[in-house]
């Protein structure tokens, strides 16, 4: 079934190093959603109406429009409207952490609003300002809340890294097809391999994640 082609030179370190350049654009682009991700969301309740309005915009965008497209648009159009000079993996963080912030920013702002008026006005009464109110009530809560779907944010952002090849990165899915071309003729039943192979891999690299997810659920049901 072809599997014997990842024994073939350094066919399976190549797989993991393209899986290392994949995880470490997906690990800087969650790591920088979140921390905007959780300040623009606590901006997102905001009474006013301009802002409002401008988050708004920005959610939508980043809705309707697909990723790769913003690849493009980041890699290829800033580079050449702009004549910025931007590396490739630059570019996918970039466009990552774009999404990613609007996705976070979201989930904490629902999180935020879900949270009942009453408890707000019951720290008060017990003496807290706001920063302890947001420390000890609020936030905690709101954590809770936000680990599966943040979860699944951060799985959905790793998967998402394999377009980075579309603009030149040399990730796992972009090695796999280079091992299946190098050995068209000798091994012409690679692809089965190599893509199961790769699917393994990016099991591998989400699947730790679910189960904290399931652990922290089950530690604070208790």
């Amino acid at each position: 079934m072809g599997f014997e082609i990842l024994l073939k030179g350094n066919n399976m370190i190549r797989l993991l190093q393209g899986v290392w350049v994949a995880l470490r654009i997906s690990l800087i682009s969650v790591v920088l959603s979140m921390a905007f991700g959780i300040l623009l969301g606590m901006i997102m309740t905001s009474k006013n109406r301009i802002v409002q309005a401008v988050t708004r915009v920005y959610l939508e965008i980043v809705r309707i429009m697909p990723q790769l497209v913003l690849l493009f648009i980041v890699y290829f159009g800033a580079t050449k409207a702009m004549g910025i000079n931007m590396d490739a993996e630059t570019a996918s963080i970039i466009v990552f952490v774009f999404w990613g912030t609007a996705e976070m920013a979201d989930l904490v702002r629902g999180s935020l609003l879900s949270v009942p008026k009453i408890q707000y006005e019951s720290s008060e009464a017990l003496g807290l300002d706001q920063r302890q109110t947001y420390q000890y009530v609020i936030i905690p809560q709101i954590i809770r809340r936000m680990i599966p779907l943040s979860i699944n944010l951060i799985t959905r952002m790793i998967k998402t890294t394999s377009l980075v090849m579309m603009i030149g990165i040399v990730e796992v899915l972009k090695v796999g097809q280079q091992i299946i071309e190098a050995n068209r003729k000798t091994a012409p039943n690679a692809a089965f391999a190599i893509f199961a192979t790769v699917l393994l891999l990016y099991f591998i690299a989400c699947w730790p994640i679910s189960c904290l997810s399931k652990y922290l659920e089950k530690r604070w049901e208790n």
